[in-house]
């Protein structure tokens, strides 16, 4: 006779706990099986995309990262907040796009209990901090246009370095608690995560005992980590915007708005599609889930292709070492 799945024996075994057992006892599975992408078809193409953008993430924003790192010219607040944008786009794509490609391409989708929560982690600290990062670009373009007689007094290395370290300490602190907490949950019956990692919604979703704090955490951090530096971010080109217009030279106009273009592009690459992803999907369920996991994984491993490209590549101090360094090998 042919034996059962695994999943199978596992969800039989463990409604046969949940009866027996009290609520209290927690119940962890040996791990969880990642299911997105299996009803796509051609799905090999996506995958192989994925590989050149993870590529590419890696080899543009390394050359930035050691662009800023060997000028010392380039050591000032500005980019600063520059290669910490860098290297959170590395990481960032490094969390899911790989794991991807194993489960999906080779077929191995079981990603053990502890490691499903080291990955979660991993995406949402890192996730966190691409969102504050760009809320730090725009702190310093805001003090750059409209505190330019004390933009070296404000805007220092040192105040942008506690800047950049209270948003990694925040992020890891807040995203802790919250893969805290899913261990506090039962998982008694399915053990089918439908995303493309180990998601914390699809996760929680799974628990057989009450998720309301989960729930609860999870709305609060789509407001802590996406709506709120998206509305900084608003607010400063509001301000911004007031600033230039109130600016009597053209030609002044246009330059201080020219610094502003590629940043702008970023955020809304950024920020536009995860939002959208987030409230139809996390509140109001009205997306397809399969669209869901493919619209999620492009909108998060997109950006960190994109930004050194649009942004640090064509910031005319990397630019013309970037330049130097390519005439010189």
């Amino acid at each position: 006779r042919r034996r059962p799945p695994a999943h199978s024996l596992w969800t039989s075994t463990m409604s046969f706990l949940r009866t027996v057992l009290n609520d209290s006892v927690i119940i962890h599975p040996p791990g969880f099986y990642i299911i997105g992408f299996q009803s796509f078809p051609y799905i090999s193409v996506y995958f192989i995309f994925l590989a050149f953008v993870y590529v590419v993430t890696v080899l543009f924003n390394c050359l930035v990262i050691c662009v800023i790192a060997f000028n010392h010219r380039l050591h000032t607040p500005k980019f600063l907040a520059v290669v910490n944008l860098a290297v959170i786009d590395v990481i960032l794509n490094t969390c899911t796009i790989p794991s991807m490609i194993k489960i999906f391409l080779i077929k191995d989708n079981f990603i053990p209990f502890n490691l499903c929560l080291v990955q979660m982690f991993f995406y949402y600290v890192f996730g966190t901090l691409e969102s504050y990062a760009l809320a730090v670009l725009a702190y310093d373009r805001l003090i750059a246009i409209c505190f330019p007689l004390r933009q070296n007094s404000v805007n220092t290395l040192r105040s942008m370095s506690c800047i950049v370290g209270l948003t990694w300490s925040f992020a890891l602190g807040i995203i802790a608690f919250a893969t805290g907490i899913i261990t506090r949950l039962s998982f008694c019956n399915s053990v089918r995560v439908f995303s493309y990692f180990c998601d914390y919604a699809p996760v929680f979703r799974l628990a057989c005992n009450d998720y309301t704090m989960q729930w609860s955490v999870a709305s609060l951090l789509t407001f802590l980590l996406l709506i709120g530096p998206f509305t900084f971010i608003l607010l400063s080109y509001v301000t911004i915007l007031v600033t230039v217009f109130r600016m009597k030279s053209l030609d002044s106009r246009v330059k201080a708005l020219a610094t502003c273009v590629e940043h702008i592009i970023l955020v809304a690459v950024f920020y536009i599609p995860l939002i959208t992803i987030f409230m139809i999907g996390f509140y109001l369920r009205l997306i397809d889930p399969d669209q869901r996991v493919l619209s999620l994984s492009l909108a998060s491993c997109l950006p960190p292709c994109i930004n050194p490209i649009v942004y640090s590549l064509k910031t005319k101090e990397i630019k013309v070492r970037v330049l130097a360094l390519l005439r010189k090998k």
